[in-house]
């Protein structure tokens, strides 16, 4: 009768742990199964690094939202140029000593012509005294003493101009001081009239003498004008190191204007990639753009702030032709790339967090 009441017993104990062992695993796969679908569903991370490239990820609705724009780069041809330092030059001192020399003019030609009226008369008291004394030894002293006197100015009003038109070369250069004491320079009228200017470029050193004769300089208005050449600058800019060149464009510019000059190296045209201005983005005190490098993923690339032109900046490395350049929406995903990563909110509402 026990061996009857034990065997039942034992098969419920067993029946209970098979049930029990059953339960535990079905617990374990399902959450295996869950923790898998939630890796596959979990969207990437918005910023990710791909082969040493930093890439942000947008999604196509988000691109939409985010009023993402994205245009194929082209082939463009440009002029290789640099860039160099010019100043609008004050001409002020430079009329002022064309009047100082026009007055240092006026004076050598009025004492040349008293020395030789007392040179003459000085002739004639001579030739008097020497025939039987016709006049006193005095009044041949008086002519003598007024014929040196005369000449002493003469040499003296000679020294002034020469000085005067020394110090006008020094400080302006040839092209200029020639401009200013010639009888009638149109360039000098000009420059009077305030309808051109004059610009110290300086240039690199080692840059090919002499410098190209057309230039465009920068307007403040963000245009450029052409200017040619003139002289070399017999004065520098303490302030930049290089070699000084005057260059003359027919603007309105203000005096001591500090801005840049486009001076081209080579005559012929280089082969570049035009990256239009808005698609441009700085960071960290340089030029960048955003290329499409799939359909959500976008990738910042360097542009040399050297390389800008009059539409843009023309690249010749670092981008290929048909590039998908962000030309709206760059400053965007450089926001969306440097946003901090990892801080997570006390509340799921930040809005409502203000409070």
């Amino acid at each position: 009768m026990k061996r009857r009441l034990i065997l039942p017993g034992v098969l419920s104990l067993a029946l209970c742990a098979g049930a029990g062992w059953y339960i535990i695993n079905q617990m374990f796969d399902d959450s295996g199964a869950s923790t898998a679908t939630a890796a596959q569903s979990a969207p990437p991370p918005a910023v990710q690094t791909v082969n040493g490239e930093t890439v942000v990820v947008v999604s196509p609705d988000a691109q939409r939202a985010g009023h993402i724009e994205v245009a194929p780069l082209a082939a463009v041809k440009s002029e290789s140029g640099i860039s160099a330092d010019a100043t609008v030059i004050d001409l002020q001192p430079l009329f002022d000593l064309r009047n100082r020399l026009a007055s240092a003019r006026a004076d050598v030609d009025t004492f040349t012509a008293q020395a030789a009226s007392s040179r003459a008369q000085y002739e004639g008291s001579r030739t008097l005294f020497a025939d039987d004394r016709n006049i006193s030894q005095k009044s041949l002293l008086a002519a003598q003493s007024a014929m040196q006197g005369d000449a002493a100015r003469l040499q003296s009003a000679r020294v002034t101009l020469d000085g005067l038109d020394g110090t006008m070369r020094q400080q302006f250069g040839d092209a200029l001081a020639h401009a200013a004491t010639a009888p009638a320079s149109t360039l000098f009228q000009r420059l009077q009239a305030d309808q051109s200017v004059v610009l110290r470029v300086t240039l690199p050193s080692s840059f090919a003498t002499p410098p190209p004769m057309r230039i465009a300089i920068d307007t403040p208005g963000g245009g450029t004008v052409p200017a040619h050449r003139l002289s070399a600058s017999p004065l520098a800019d303490p302030a930049v190191q290089g070699t000084p060149w005057f260059y003359v464009a027919d603007a309105t510019l203000p005096a001591n204007l500090r801005t840049s000059a486009r001076v081209p190296t080579s005559s012929e045209a280089v082969s570049g990639l035009l990256i239009p201005e808005q698609a441009v983005v700085w960071y960290g005190g340089q030029t960048w753009a955003y290329v499409r490098t799939a359909n959500e993923r976008f990738t910042r690339r360097y542009v040399s702030a050297s390389s800008e032109s009059d539409h843009g900046f023309t690249v010749t490395s670092g981008f290929h032709p048909g590039d998908q350049i962000v030309t709206q929406g760059a400053q965007l995903l450089l926001s969306e790339e440097l946003k901090p990563r990892g801080i997570a909110t006390a509340c799921k509402d930040p809005p409502e967090c203000d409070d």
